[in-house]
């Protein structure tokens, strides 16, 4: 079950696709084309009363009235039946992670305050160049890009935290001796120099190593840099629809998202750059160049990936965060939900 914020933020773009005039009046009809359980709608009505999230769910109700009402969504026709994916994963191979889907077509992703385009193992996006199913590295990815300096790291902290009679290596750790060490590793800091050091030691080599392995997986498996560039930004197979809000800008995200066919018709791919980055945490770069067909001017994108321990150093494998540094208006492919009065692009122009 997500969170309360998530749940308010959802489920309270799907009221907002309904003709109720605030969602308080929405939760007082319970309606039946928003197909949740009794449970849920009970959870939902709590937290809407509860006025913690007031300012979210006002947010997120405006988001699913602009769909409403907007020529690439709706048009002003209200749901026949809103379904809820309630954090649950899609059980195929799905680029985009849907949260509602209404009258059995429309997709819709709903994203408030996050920039992260994805959240995988180092391997899958690595070596695997985020394709849903595949084979690449299961192991812990520090020990796997740099062995030796993930194991000075784990020496030096071992003798700053004084703990005794652990193995040699964090891969012949229990579980509980592994959560012995991250409880022994408090703050935002690691507790003295020589621990310190060697963190920074396992950044550069692991940031330079995943660089390396991103750059020869692109040059040896013949996915084409537009692919990498489509599955980083979610282009699916299919266009679907973002609603929320844009963490750079703080301004309302609404756009329909261009599938294959839609971008190329639009854009071109000009470069895709992967370089290693310095900072606090194992990190890598990545950026492209795009024309803009209509226009012939060339315009970039920019992203980061960090690799790191997501629940506590040393107590499981890092994970791979995609973060996205160019503002959701300026994504290739991210177009503005229109108003009635604008005209919609088409694929194939009238004749």
């Amino acid at each position: 079950m997500p969170d309360d914020r998530t749940t308010i933020t959802e489920l309270g773009t799907a009221l907002g696709t309904l003709p109720f005039p605030d969602p308080l009046a929405a939760l007082a009809r319970r309606p039946p084309e928003l197909q949740i359980t009794e449970q849920v709608w009970e959870l939902l009505e709590s937290i809407a009363h509860s006025g913690r999230f007031a300012i979210e769910l006002a947010g997120a109700f405006a988001n699913g009235r602009s769909f409403l009402e907007a020529t690439d969504g709706l048009r002003g026709r209200s749901p026949l039946a809103i379904e809820w994916t309630g954090g649950r994963r899609a059980p195929g191979d799905e680029v985009a992670p849907i949260d509602l889907r209404i009258d059995h077509v429309y997709l819709i992703s709903c994203k408030y305050e996050s920039d992260i385009l994805a959240n995988s193992s180092p391997a899958r996006l690595f070596d695997g160049l985020l394709a849903t199913t595949g084979t690449w590295e299961r192991s812990d990815w520090y020990e796997a890009t740099a062995p030796e300096e993930f194991s000075v790291l784990y020496r030096a902290c071992l003798a700053a935290t004084g703990l005794t009679g652990f193995p040699d290596s964090p891969a012949a750790c229990t579980r509980a001796q592994l959560g012995s060490l991250r409880t022994s590793l408090v703050g935002r800091s690691y507790p003295d120099r020589p621990s310190r050091s060697a963190y920074a030691q396992l950044c550069r080599a692991v940031s330079h190593a995943s660089a390396q392995r991103w750059n020869m997986q692109l040059g040896a498996t013949g996915i084409a840099p537009e692919t990498m560039l489509w599955r980083l930004l979610r282009i699916g197979s299919a266009p679907y629809f973002v609603l929320g809000n844009d963490r750079h800008t703080g301004a309302p995200a609404r756009f329909r998202i261009a599938g294959p066919w839609d971008w190329r018709a639009q854009f071109e791919l000009e470069g895709f750059t992967v370089a290693a980055a310095t900072a606090g945490q194992p990190r890598v770069d990545w950026m492209c160049a795009y024309r803009t067909r209509k226009d012939n001017v060339t315009r970039t994108v920019a992203g980061h990936v960090e690799i790191r321990w997501s629940h506590g150093r040393f107590a499981q494998p890092p994970e791979a965060k995609v973060y996205l540094d160019t503002p959701m208006a300026q994504l290739p492919g991210y177009h503005p939900l229109l108003s009635v009065e604008e005209p919609q692009l088409t694929l194939w122009p009238l004749t």
